[in-house]
């Protein structure tokens, strides 16, 4: 495949000014923020057939592999062939889905100065915020079933530690899912063929360098009304059907 991305620098300095911003500085420039105001300096050019920390979704269909590589997102047949991109520019785009009916994309960016979840058809055009949040940082989206909502965990600013949210596509305030104290450290969100079940990844204890393994467990949640009460479960090994109930293995994302 034939990749033309672009780069660019100062993103270590623009995160170290947001880590030690007051809260009430960073929500006063909300109003203000007209998008990323960083300009290419430099293009970078090359040709590759492999990648390393993609994130990586295959379409309803099972004909398209979507994924992300040096921020911005490309398809590609999943017989193999030529990547087409779908982003592009400064802005560091990552870890897309597509919808159950294929026709739309999930991914997060920082296109509009800040990071939050945006929508995309599924050849790259209609590009719309579906949050506009100021300094939160989003992970991991997810499609409800029915294609109406999307389920990604959320850090606030300052706060860090995620927690999984609920959005409509159409965008909103969303909704906090799981009840109890900041920290829970959720993520990667993945339904089960029913919609029943929301499994997640979990990370427990404090990070550590010398970090003893393994950091993460498997869980569920089972949502009941409007995604109000949870009953958890730990999961210790992955189950092997891929049945709705059992995901067929775990892996990074």
């Amino acid at each position: 495949m034939h990749l033309d991305p672009r780069c660019g620098t100062g993103y270590a300095a623009l995160f170290a000014l947001l880590a030690f911003a007051p809260i009430g500085a960073l929500q006063a420039q909300q109003g203000d923020n007209e998008g990323l105001p960083l300009e290419p300096a430099r293009w970078a050019r090359f040709t590759t057939s492999e990648g390393t920390w993609l994130s990586l979704d295959v379409s309803p269909d099972g004909q398209q592999i979507l994924f992300d590589m040096l921020g911005d997102i490309y398809t590609m047949p999943i017989t193999g062939g030529t990547a087409t991109r779908l982003t592009h520019g400064m802005a560091h785009d990552m870890q897309p889905r597509f919808s159950p009916d294929g026709e739309q994309v999930v991914f997060v960016s920082d296109r509009s100065g800040d990071n939050n979840v945006w929508l995309m058809a599924s050849d790259g055009s209609d590009v719309r915020p579906v949050t506009s949040d100021v300094a939160s940082v989003y992970m991991s989206p997810e499609w409800t079933p029915d294609g109406d909502y999307i389920v990604v965990s959320r850090a606030f600013p300052l706060r860090g530690l995620e927690k999984l949210w609920l959005y409509h596509s159409r965008g909103g305030t969303g909704i906090e899912m799981t009840p109890g104290p900041g920290g829970l450290r959720m993520m990667g969100a993945a339904f089960g063929n029913d919609g029943r079940y929301v499994w997640y990844g979990q990370r427990f204890g404090a990070w550590s360098y010398n970090a003893i393994l393994p950091e993460y467990q498997l869980r569920l949640g089972l949502p009941t009304g409007p995604f109000a009460r949870w009953s958890m479960a730990n999961v210790r090994h992955p189950p092997g059907h891929g049945d709705g109930a059992h995901p067929p293995g775990i892996g990074d994302r």
